[in-house]
């Protein structure tokens, strides 16, 4: 008989022990031990059972065992002092607060906003798909470590991502369990007078979409997630927020808008509601976001004090405050929708009205070489209302600045303004508690602000105790994993007479590689099987047996990637082998964090430069594991010999050509077997591997600092939050900044092709350069309606390769030396030759104003 409602009833504690409930309600438990086993203290079988989730614990506990506890002083005590600790975190000042009061005279924004498609938090939220929901997570959690005043916003999946399981033959089936909000660490944002707040979006021809909204907190940082599952929404529109990833293209747009044009209107209820600062640097993870800028226009356009302002005056009000991180470097990873389905939602009787549909279409529309007219791109209207925006490393910001060359393409690639700020990972989140108290025996500050000493600590301790941890590490890794393979061969179908096997599957003293990915061809996770028989001869070793660990989900709709799947399931199922090679379904948080510190090598293969970042080979460093992997990611950009083997790739070749594939795979297999293997098992009389420990000692100490999630937001407030704030702030400053700037850009445009470089002379260097010789040059340039002051005339020079372009360019500014009738003038400057070999120089004018924050943003130039 079938329920006509649902709903939770949450349990009610005893007074002693009512802090419990609080605890359990911020998600700082998912990253702090001693409350984590403050709630495994309550009872641990059911901490187990419940996937350790403090919510469903304490409704599950019996209210003879809550007597027990309340009778235990010693317990009673600690939910005491855990509450307190919380309560001093929440509100002691951090890094952020520490650093405001010793430069007060530096920018510090006073909210930023923060906007992701999913976060990975915990897998008791499981709000995420993979690398880019666990980044958004780790960004939250680590803003709340420092102190940063981040506001998180998203959406709030009522069947979240799928649950994985596999058929009796491996094929990846996908379930969708309901999540029931009441159960989840949430609360509703209620008015003031006690109703629950909502926002609302106009759709075309339809009544307004509503959204109610969940607030999670993570630690110090609010998350807002819009759920649009209410009464007064028809069926179609609950239907929004059903799934992350899902449904046809109609329906990714209605996520997309509800998710940049919802949840602007999310922050401004919940600053009218709290109190908290209005925004001032809006922060788009991934381009799925991106009609937060069209709702920020909308809001000034339509809303602004003192009365309406044009479009461009909001464009650059907007801009100057927005942060843009691209994430993928495959065009395929773009979110793009017909420019027809776009104008339907975003025209007069639409999502953002008072906007001109035109306007707005234009800000996302392919029109360089290449492009695709008919087709609305969510990343370049990302770039396009974004002063500031980068990659998530090194490589993937010059791929990047690659893939999107065509919005300016008046630069050299080297020019495209699109930074690079590398990914990290939350230490607290990831790293074993065991781990942790090795540097901590050794007198380190875990909590500190100075991350290198911490790590540095490892250098002390003694290479048994290292090797002893591993071991422990180890062996949980494969208790885990034999239940899970246990409980995945159950679901395929198996009887428990079939599975006695399993009882010894896995080895606690066997080198352990780990490999777990997102299953899109690119990553190849089938790379492995290219030679099966020397796979097999690697894992079934008689001296230096290696096993391996493999998790990964395809997307439903992607049946190529399951049939990878279903290959390398069909050959760990054999029974020659599937004691050495397992694959555990539904790659979670959950999953991942006994399996990051248990493994010894971690393994990534992507096609470079594919890959974004790749952050879980920094949570298996970080656990005392080495790399094994391409050059692609951060690991293109942080290798070390010490801290693991490149895997040689064959860039040249055909992406997915099987030759490349051939050759990658063998190098794999020669890495494995003549040297990641016999430095596993190379033991001293201690029975302790020391070349193997001296490059985990190497890792910890060189590479732990860098791949932190703390040091990755320091960098963005720094590096993009400070300055996008100081740019708003010198806008909002001046009388009119915004239209004064967006009338400049006006004015620079219209008049750019009057701009020309006319003449450049050069003397000092003879008919032979030499080294120290002094390169004067004056150039003569027509500025047409232009003043000096709108541009800056520089001379490029460099070294130049054989076609004479100009490579690793350096520039210095000319100096306006005389003026002439017509608008032109001279600018002059010199250059010390301090190099020899060929060398070549060029003059060229650029728009100049203080407000830019890159040569390139306007688009044009003028070259010699």
């Amino acid at each position: 008989m079938r329920a006509i409602r649902r709903f939770t009833v949450r349990p009610v504690l005893p007074d002693a022990l009512a802090s419990l409930g609080e605890l359990a309600a911020n998600l700082r438990w998912s990253w702090h031990p001693p409350t984590q086993a403050l709630f495994e203290a309550v009872d641990a079988g059911l901490w187990q059972d419940v996937g350790h989730d403090p919510l469903r614990l304490l409704g599950e506990v019996a209210a003879e065992r809550w007597a027990e506890l309340v009778a235990d002083e010693d317990y009673v005590r600690r939910v005491a002092d855990v509450r307190a600790d919380l309560a001093a975190y929440l509100a002691e000042d951090r890094w952020y607060q520490r650093a405001r009061a010793a430069e007060p005279d530096r920018t510090w924004p006073e909210s930023i906003a923060y906007f992701s498609p999913e976060y990975g938090i915990t897998a008791v939220l499981p709000q995420y798909s993979g690398g880019l929901g666990i980044l958004a997570g780790d960004h939250l959690k680590a803003a709340s470590d420092l102190g940063v005043p981040v506001v998180g916003v998203g959406l709030l999946y009522r069947h979240g991502y799928f649950k994985q399981a596999l058929s009796r033959d491996g094929w990846q089936q996908e379930s969708y369990p309901l999540l029931d909000p009441d159960g989840l660490p949430l609360s509703l944002l209620h008015e003031q007078d006690g109703s629950r707040a909502t926002i609302a979006i106009r759709m075309p021809d339809g009544p307004d979409l509503l959204a109610r909204i969940f607030v999670a907190s993570v630690g110090r940082v609010p998350l807002l997630l819009l759920d649009t599952d209410v009464e007064e929404n028809p069926e179609a529109y609950r239907l929004v927020t059903d799934r992350l990833y899902g449904g046809n293209t109609e329906h990714r747009l209605r996520q997309e808008l509800l998710l940049g044009v919802g949840g602007v209107r999310a922050l401004r209820a919940f600053s009218r509601i709290t109190g908290a600062p209005e925004p001032e640097v809006f922060h788009t993870n991934e381009g799925h976001a991106g009609f937060l800028g069209v709702e920020r226009i909308r809001e000034l356009t339509a809303d602004g004090d003192g009365g309406q302002v044009d479009f461009a005056t909001a464009l650059e009000a907007g801009r100057a405050s927005t942060v843009f991180t691209t994430h993928t470097p495959v065009p395929a990873g773009i979110d793009r929708f017909p420019r027809t389905l776009v104008e339907q939602y975003l025209g007069e009787h639409g999502a953002t009205p008072g906007v001109p549909v035109d306007q707005v279409l234009s800000l996302g529309a392919e029109d360089y070489d290449g492009g695709d007219p008919g087709v609305f791109n969510m990343a370049v209207m990302g770039f396009r209302l974004a002063q500031r925006a980068n990659g998530v490393s090194q490589l993937h910001g010059q791929v990047s600045r690659g893939m999107f060359n065509g919005l300016w393409p008046a630069f050299d690639e080297a020019e495209v303004p699109i930074a690079s700020i590398t990914n990290g990972v939350h230490a607290p989140t990831w790293v074993a508690p065991e781990v942790v108290a090795l540097a901590e025996a050794q007198g380190a500050d875990y909590h500190g602000d100075d991350a290198t000493a911490f790590w540095a600590a490892f250098d002390k301790v003694p290479g048994t105790d290292v090797w002893r941890t591993k071991r422990r590490l180890r062996e949980r890794l494969v208790d885990d994993a034999r239940r899970r393979l246990r409980k995945s061969w159950e679901k395929r179908g198996a009887s428990p007479a079939e599975l006695g096997w399993i009882d010894d599957a896995l080895d606690p003293d066997v080198l352990t590689i780990g490999f777990a990915r997102r299953v899109p061809s690119y990553k190849r996770l089938t790379l492995m099987l290219r030679d099966p028989a020397r796979l097999k001869a690697l894992l079934l070793h008689p001296e230096r047996p290696v096993q391996l660990v493999v998790a990964g989900k395809a997307h439903p709709a992607d049946d190529g990637g399951k049939r990878l799947i279903q290959e390398l399931v069909r050959f760990a199922d054999a029974e020659d082998v599937r004691h050495r090679i397992v694959f555990l379904p539904n790659y979670d948080i959950a999953l991942a964090q006994p399996l990051y510190p248990g493994c010894d090598v971690w393994l990534n293969n992507p096609l470079r430069p594919y890959e974004a970042c790749g952050t879980s080979g920094m949570k298996a460093a970080l656990n005392g594991g080495l790399n094994l992997s391409i050059l692609d990611g951060w690991w293109d950009e942080w290798y070390e010999p010490e801290f693991g083997w490149p895997i040689p790739s064959a860039d040249g070749l055909e992406d997915y050509s099987d030759k490349r594939d051939d050759l990658e795979a063998a190098a794999l297999y020669d890495l494995i077997e003549n040297e990641v293997a016999p430095r596993f098992y190379d033991h001293d009389h201690e029975g302790v591997p020391a070349g193997w420990v001296e490059m985990l000692r190497h890792t910890w100490a060189s590479l732990g600092p860098k791949v932190l999630a703390t040091r990755m937001v320091r960098d963005y407030v720094e590096q993009l939050y400070a300055p996008a704030a100081r740019n708003a702030r010198a806008l909002a400053a001046v009388e009119n900044g915004a239209r004064d700037l967006a009338a400049w850009k006006a004015r620079v445009r219209s008049a750019w092709p009057g701009v020309r470089v006319e003449h450049v002379e050069a003397e000092g260097i003879g008919d032979v350069a030499e080294v120290g010789a002094v390169l004067h040059v004056r150039s003569y340039v027509a500025l047409g309606e232009l003043a000096p002051h709108d541009v800056e005339v520089q001379l490029v020079h460099g070294r130049v390769d054989a076609e004479d372009d100009i490579v690793a360019a350096s520039v210095v500014p000319l100096a306006l030396v005389e003026s002439y009738d017509g608008g032109r003038h001279r600018f002059d400057g010199e250059v010390a030759l301090g190099h020899s070999g060929p060398f070549g120089y060029t003059v060229r004018v650029l728009p100049a104003n203080p407000l830019l924050v890159a040569p390139a943003e306007l688009g044009v130039v003028a070259l010699a």
